[in-house]
């Protein structure tokens, strides 16, 4: 277990396993006037675009847009079931496809009509954009077709089994393309007034947007909306797992417990004695008793815990495991067989497109875990024998 470090009056880190690239760029992103009272390093931190995945970056009278993210809202939801292991069918490859065809997968893939379960939740989003002055099709036209659809990259679905053999659904998405769409072009804003202004920044993409302008109230609005899509997003998913899950068991799924919590979003909080914008770039609220998912890289553990409300880490917890090879390089070193090797005993679509997802491309989840002793306790511990992702 990692001893949490002062890297400086400005940056603290839960992070045993920390790159030195990683480093400067968290370094940068403390030195920035308006930080208060610090940036908190998370133990899965790795280099992210502009701001650290991975780090907890709370700012007084301002909000940097890529310290949040491209994914707005991206995160977690599972569920508990009323089955135990001994319950599930042999036939583990029946329920798999038929969550795929239920939950269109991969970049670009969306539905090609609005589901019955959707259709009251895009009427609570489109109430939601008329109230914040957003209209979601200026971003992207399409953008009711994409409620209840995964994505791709280390986004997944997952049957799992906790401690107690207790079946689990599990799944991790955001606000797809519209909100990338919202993310790219706030960045953008922030980035041209930076320039306008001639503003000195370590990188570009810490551009931030202050409190007060018309800028800063319209992202806000648009980020609030974009979030809420997300967890709208992973519920709709979620539902259609179940009901897939239903028929693979020939039994209604009872719900013993259902949690739904953000990894990129940005909150107003109260933090050593100042109002303060969180934004947490992988990395989950954890305040005390506050549930929450940690989930492992595809093929190793997961985890749902408390929140200890550790307030050096802005209560705050690690999002999963984080990487340790950029996807090129995963592929450049792993094989195909290694990859069949690490999802040994895990139903999933055997296929090199998942080659930079291997395990081996992230930090142990072990030792992220051990390393966040101090911010959550484990209430259980998932191991996956479903996999679903995208290409």
């Amino acid at each position: 277990m990692v001893t949490m470090e002062h890297i400086t009056d400005r940056l603290v880190s839960w992070a045993s396993l920390l790159d030195e690239q990683t480093r400067e760029q968290a370094l940068a992103t403390s030195r920035l006037p308006f930080i208060h009272p610090h940036v908190a390093l998370m133990p899965d931190a790795h280099l992210g675009k502009g701001a650290t995945v991975g780090s907890v970056i709370p700012t007084l009278g301002t909000i940097i847009p890529a310290a949040v993210g491209v994914d707005i809202g991206c995160g977690m939801i599972a569920v508990r079931t009323q089955f135990s292991a001994s319950d599930l069918p042999q036939d583990r490859a029946a329920v798999r496809r038929a969550i795929e065809r239920a939950v269109p997968l991969s970049a670009g893939h969306y539905n090609r009509t609005v589901s019955p379960t959707a259709a009251p939740r895009l009427s609570e989003l489109a109430d939601a954009a008329a109230a914040a002055g957003l209209d979601p099709a200026s971003y992207a036209g399409n953008w009711e077709l994409q409620l209840g659809s995964l994505g791709s990259g280390n986004h997944f679905i997952e049957i799992c089994v906790d401690e107690q053999d207790r079946v689990w659904t599990f799944l991790h998405s955001g606000s797809r393309g519209v909100g990338n769409r919202i993310a790219q072009h706030h960045i953008q804003v922030a980035t041209a007034r930076a320039r306008r202004s001639g503003v000195s920044l370590p990188h570009p993409d810490l551009a931030y947007l202050d409190e007060g302008t018309e800028e800063f109230d319209r992202y806000i609005r648009e980020l609030r909306w974009a979030q809420h899509f997300a967890l709208l997003n992973r519920e709709e998913m979620m539902d259609r797992v179940l009901r897939q899950v239903s028929d693979w068991m020939r039994a209604p799924v009872q719900e013993q417990e259902r949690i739904n919590c953000h990894h990129n979003f940005t909150e107003s909080e109260h933090h050593f004695g100042r109002q303060v914008w969180v934004s947490r770039k992988g990395a989950i609220r954890a305040t005390a008793g506050e549930p929450g998912l940690i989930p492992g890289s595809m093929g190793t553990a997961s985890y749902v815990v408390a929140g200890k409300g550790n307030e050096l880490s802005l209560n705050s917890s690690p999002h999963g495991a984080g990487r340790s090879y950029s996807r090129r390089a995963a592929r450049r070193t792993f094989t195909l067989a290694q990859l069949r090797e690490a999802m040994a005993g895990i139903e999933y679509r055997d296929t090199e497109a998942f080659l930079d997802e291997i395990p081996a491309a992230y930090k142990p989840i072990d030792r992220v875990m051990a390393d966040s002793a101090d911010l959550v306790s484990v209430r259980h511990a998932l191991r996956q024998i479903v996999n679903v992702k995208g290409d």
